[in-house]
């Protein structure tokens, strides 16, 4: 009897052990495919992308979970393979303060990289986000041995400053309702967030994190925008009408 129960045991065991491997093979098979539709990895020879994937790794982080931490040691850039995760800084009073949000498709911290210092940021998951790491070895290589990634890069650190600068000047000059307009539409830059769709899968909640607003207020808004016929607010989700609308709505 208890050599059978044993015998059960491993059993038991090893169909356990099965299913892991075949989820951890189906996610990083879906975590490579993730990676060769991005714009930096099409612009990489075979060589330098095999290098780039014996590297990569992924985590899940829970929705209200730390993807990392202001003040650690910055040893990866980060892409967000699925999900949604905001940049944020809070104060010694406790105040916080979101800089950007990244959807799907998006990748960041390449400045501390660059820079070699600590993040100067924390970084949360709104949602189950699929996040991809690249070590920072591989990222100085690709550097070294790739020009098309390097100006990639360029581009990436150019888009990001004129989205900040657009920030500071829409919270110094604009209107709630415009806020969360161009919140919605700086989540279509075609180099900084290329997976985004005309359907975004976002909620009020999170709408109010990344234009600086509380929920209830950012459905007021989302209702004056919808009125506007600029957005069509659905169940779990924003359908985008008329994007260059949201990013001239209400421009002086």
């Amino acid at each position: 009897m208890q050599c059978c129960c044993h015998f059960k045991d491993n059993v038991a065991t090893n169909e356990r052990l099965s299913i892991l491997r075949r989820t951890m093979t189906t996610s990083r098979s879906s975590l490579l495919l993730a990676l060769r539709q991005t714009i930096w990895a099409q612009c990489l020879t075979p060589l330098q992308m095999q290098h780039v994937e014996a590297g990569i790794i992924e985590q899940l982080v829970p929705a209200g979970g730390y993807v990392c931490h202001k003040g650690e040691k910055t040893e990866s850039w980060i892409g967000v393979i699925d999900g949604l995760v905001k940049i944020n800084n809070l104060s010694m009073s406790g105040k916080s303060v979101t800089f950007t949000g990244v959807p799907t498709g998006g990748w960041f911290g390449e400045g501390s990289l660059l820079k070699d210092e600590p993040r100067k940021y924390d970084v949360m998951a709104l949602r189950d986000s699929r996040i991809a790491r690249m070590p920072g070895s591989t990222f100085r290589w690709l550097l070294d041995h790739s020009l098309p990634f390097t100006q990639f890069l360029l581009m990436q650190l150019n888009e990001r400053l004129g989205q900040f600068i657009a920030t500071v000047e829409y919270d110094r000059l604009l209107d709630v309702d415009a806020r969360v307009a161009r919140c919605l539409a700086g989540m279509f830059n075609p180099h900084l967030y290329p997976g985004s769709a005309s359907q975004l899968q976002i909620s009020q909640e999170e709408i109010g994190y990344l234009s600086g607003t509380s929920r209830q207020r950012a459905n007021q808004a989302l209702q004056v925008l919808e009125k506007a016929g600029l957005v069509r607010v659905d169940y779990g989700g924003i359908q985008i009408v008329d994007l260059d609308g949201l990013r001239t709505f209400h421009a002086s």
